[in-house]
C-alpha cells in the first residue's frame, strides 16, 4: 500500500512519522507474519516423526516441541539385561526373611565385624552408655542441606532419645539452605575439597574442609524447632581444631557471659566442650597462630542418638581417601561413631556407563581406609537411587548406568565385608523418580536426580524401617544364640 505523503509529512516530528509508517505497513503485512510462524511451528512438530539420525554410534535425541504439553512418558529399559555384569554369589553372614514390600539391609560382614551388629548393639544400649550413639552420614548433594538426614535423625531421636543437629562446619558455602540450624560466622578463610586451587588435602578433616581464623573470628549456632522439636535445644557443644601452638578462645551460651579457655598446642586433633541448656552457642577465637586449623562446632546431647551430615557436592566418595588417617583416628577417640553411612553415585553414573569396576576398585581403598580408622564401627553402603534421563524419543527412563553402578556398589559391600542397602529398590525401582517428581506436592526436582525435603522424609522413613527391622532380627538372633 502506498502511504500518501501528506498523511505522514503532516507531522513535523520525525520519530512520529516513522512510527506511523511502521503501523500502516504492518497492518497490511501482519497476516504474512502469522503464516510464517504457523509454518515454522508445524515444521518443528513434524520433526518428531523423522527417522532416527545417528552420528557414529550415538543416536541423536528427537525434537519434540510438544513434550512438555504431552507430559513425560516413562520408558522402561529392557535392552541391558544381557550387558550388566553378573553379581557373584556371596552369601550374607546372616539372612532373615524380609517383610513384603520392604527393602532390607544386607549384611556382608566378615571377621572384622564392620557389618551392622555393632550399631544395633549400640542402639540397644542407649541410655546405658556414658555417651550418645553417633552416626556419620557421608554423601554427595543428595543429602546436602540436611535433606534426608534431618528426618532420619528426627525419627531415631524420637525412638531412642537425643537432641541437637550434631556436627556443623565452622563455615558453609550455603548456610541458609539448611533449615535445621541457624548458622552465622565471620572472620574465617575457609578451604573446601571442591576448590579448584589452594586446597591442601593433608589439612582437611572428615568434612573435607578446613578454616583459618583471623582476628575476631566467630561461629554461632542457634537451635530451631521449626523443622523438628528435638532441635529446639541441646545439652553440649564442642569445637574441633588442630594447632601446634597455644590457643585462646571462648564460648557464650544463650548470649550469656563468655567462658574463656587457654589451651596448649598439640600435633593432633583437639576439642573443647561446654555444657548446659543450650539454645544458642557462639565460639570466638581470641588468639590463634596463623597456621591453626579449625573444623567444626557441634550441638549435641549426652545420650540418645546424634547424626552428623557430611555432604560434599559433586563428590564420588573417593575424596574420603585423602582425609589423613591420623585425623580420622582422632575423631574415633573424640567423637566415636557407631555407624558410617557411605552414600554416593550421582556423580559417578553416566549415560553410556555399563562397567563400573574401576569405581568399585577405587572405593575398596576408601572402605579399607575407613575400616582401619574406625575399627569397631559399622559401615553401611547405600546405593544410588533412581536417576532418569530422556531417550532419543524424549521419553523418560532410568539412566542405563544406574543399574550397573548398583551392581558394583553391592559387590563393593560384599568384597569389603560391610552392609548394603539398595536405595533404588527401596524407592520402587524403574520410574520411581518420575513418581516422586509428579507427586502432589512434588517430592523431587525436575532434574529427575535430586530429591527435596519432602522426598527426603519419604526415603528416611524407608531407611528407618529397614534399620529397625534389622535391629529386631539382630536381637532375635542374639536371643537364639544365648539359649
Amino acid at each position: 500500500m502506498r502511504v500518501p505523503a501528506f498523511f505522514l509529512y503532516g507531522y513535523k516530528d520525525v520519530y512520529l512519522q516513522r512510527f506511523l509508517f511502521v503501523v500502516l505497513f504492518m497492518r497490511n503485512k501482519l497476516h504474512y507474519t502469522f503464516f510464517l510462524v504457523f509454518l515454522v511451528t508445524l515444521g518443528l512438530i513434524l520433526l518428531r516423526y523423522l527417522p532416527d539420525i545417528k552420528i557414529g554410534e550415538r543416536t541423536l535425541r528427537k525434537v519434540d516441541l510438544l513434550s512438555d504439553v504431552r507430559g513425560d512418558v516413562f520408558q522402561a529399559d529392557t535392552t541391558l539385561a544381557d550387558t550388566l555384569p553378573v553379581l557373584p554369589v556371596i552369601k550374607p553372614a546372616f539372612i532373615d526373611s524380609c517383610k513384603s514390600g520392604m527393602e532390607c539391609i544386607e549384611d556382608y560382614s566378615d571377621s572384622t565385624s564392620h557389618g551392622m551388629s555393632h550399631f544395633y548393639q549400640a542402639l540397644s544400649m542407649t541410655g546405658k552408655m556414658n555417651r550418645p550413639v553417633r552416626i556419620a552420614y557421608l554423601g554427595d548433594s543428595f543429602i546436602e542441606g540436611d535433606i534426608l538426614t534431618a528426618d532420619l535423625r528426627n525419627m531415631l531421636q524420637k525412638e531412642f532419645g537425643g537432641k541437637g543437629v550434631g556436627y556443623v562446619s565452622v563455615t558453609s558455602k550455603f548456610p541458609g539452605f539448611r533449615p535445621t540450624v541457624k548458622h552465622s560466622f565471620s572472620g574465617w578463610k575457609s578451604h573446601y575439597v571442591t576448590d579448584t586451587i589452594g586446597f591442601i588435602r593433608s589439612k582437611q578433616d572428615i568434612s573435607n574442609t578446613y578454616s583459618y581464623a583471623s582476628a575476631g573470628a566467630f561461629t554461632s549456632l542457634e537451635a530451631t524447632g521449626k523443622y523438628a522439636s528435638n532441635l529446639e535445644s541441646c545439652t553440649s557443644s564442642s569445637i574441633f581444631y588442630l594447632t601446634a601452638d597455644s590457643l585462646r578462645l571462648s564460648a557464650s551460651i544463650n548470649s550469656g557471659a563468655e567462658q574463656e579457655f587457654s589451651v596448649k598446642g598439640d600435633s593432633s586433633l583437639q576439642s573443647i566442650t561446654v555444657k548446659g541448656d543450650i539454645k544458642s552457642v557462639k565460639w570466638s577465637i581470641k588468639d590463634a597462630s596463623s597456621d591453626a586449623l579449625f573444623y567444626a562446632v557441634t550441638m549435641d546431647s549426652d545420650t540418645g542418638v546424634i547424626l552428623d551430615n557430611f555432604s560434599t557436592r559433586g563428590s564420588s566418595g573417593q575424596q574420603l581417601l585423602g582425609i589423613p588417617y591420623s585425623v580420622l583416628r582422632k575423631y574415633n577417640e573424640l567423637r566415636k561413631y557407631d555407624l558410617l553411612v557411605v552414600q554416593y553415585g550421582l556423580n559417578v553414573a553416566f549415560e553410556g556407563g555399563l562397567d563400573y569396576t574401576y569405581y568399585k576398585d577405587g572405593m575398596k581403598s576408601v572402605i579399607s581406609h575407613l575400616k582401619k580408622a574406625f575399627p569397631e564401627t559399622s559401615i553401611l553402603i547405600v546405593s544410588i537411587g533412581d536417576r532418569e534421563t530422556k531417550d532419543e524419543n524424549g521419553n523418560l527412563r532410568t539412566m542405563p548406568g544406574v543399574k550397573s553402578l548398583i551392581t558394583s556398589q553391592q559387590m563393593l559391600a560384599a568384597e569389603t565385608g560391610v552392609a548394603f542397602w539398595n536405595l533404588y529398590n527401596a524407592m520402587g525401582g524403574e520410574g520411581s523418580m518420575s513418581k516422586l517428581v509428579n507427586t502432589k506436592p512434588s517430592m523431587a526436582n525436575y532434574d529427575y536426580t535430586h530429591i527435596n525435603f519432602r522426598g527426603g522424609k519419604h526415603i528416611a522413613a524407608l531407611l528407618f524401617e529397614a534399620i529397625m527391622y534389622g535391629k529386631e532380627q539382630y536381637e532375635k538372633r542374639k536371643a537364639y544364640e544365648a539359649e
